[in-house]
């Protein structure tokens, strides 16, 4: 059996986690999305994925099962995995890190961060089904993420990346991190085996 190093990725929406979930996948790791947890709860229950849906069912998600349910649902997705290194985008509450860490040893928790205003402007342009080019629906979205515990998260990240400068700069940043992991990874399985 593999030995796993789970990367937790946190960040506001907008800030970046893509670019590092991107980066991993051309490295050969693993991503699993917790937010496709919220859209395909959403789409179990008939709706539309807007923002406003996604977000309401998130929160709803939280109180009925508490605040790990979505990473426990992503738990057994996890662990079928072949794979030394998994990254798991989309952290937003301590219980889930809790959760995570207890699960899995080796867990490491990073978090990508930028400016509101370059997020504001990364989210109008993205058009994803739960963005909108509503500054106030943005504002809206931010406030319950910080809700749920998204800002608690961050601070207590292991590693920080700052995404308000040149992307080349954060993709070295971000890619020799990966290398770093995966290169440990697998020689503490080669150690094992």
């Amino acid at each position: 059996m593999v030995l796993k190093t789970v990367i937790g990725l946190t960040g506001m929406p907008g800030s970046g986690k893509t670019v590092i979930s991107n980066l991993a996948r051309d490295l050969g790791i693993p991503v699993i999305i917790m937010g496709d947890v919220i859209r395909e709860e959403v789409a179990r229950r008939g709706l539309n994925p807007t923002p406003e849906n996604l977000g309401e069912i998130m929160l709803k998600l939280r109180a009925d099962f508490g605040d790990a349910v979505v990473a426990e649902r992503c738990a057994s997705r996890i662990g079928s995995l072949d794979s030394p290194v998994v990254l798991v985008e989309g952290i937003r509450a301590l219980d889930e890190v809790l959760f995570f860490r207890k699960i899995f040893p080796r867990f490491e928790l990073v978090a990508i961060h930028s400016s509101p205003r370059e997020r504001f402007e990364r989210l109008r342009k993205r058009k994803r089904s739960d963005d909108s080019q509503d500054q106030e629906v943005i504002e809206q979205r931010d406030r319950r993420e910080l809700q749920v515990g998204i800002g608690s998260v961050i601070a207590l990240a292991d590693h920080v990346f700052v995404n308000d400068g040149k992307l080349d700069v954060l993709k070295n940043e971000i890619r020799s991190y990966l290398l770093m992991v995966i290169s440990c990874a697998r020689s503490r399985n080669k150690n094992r085996g």
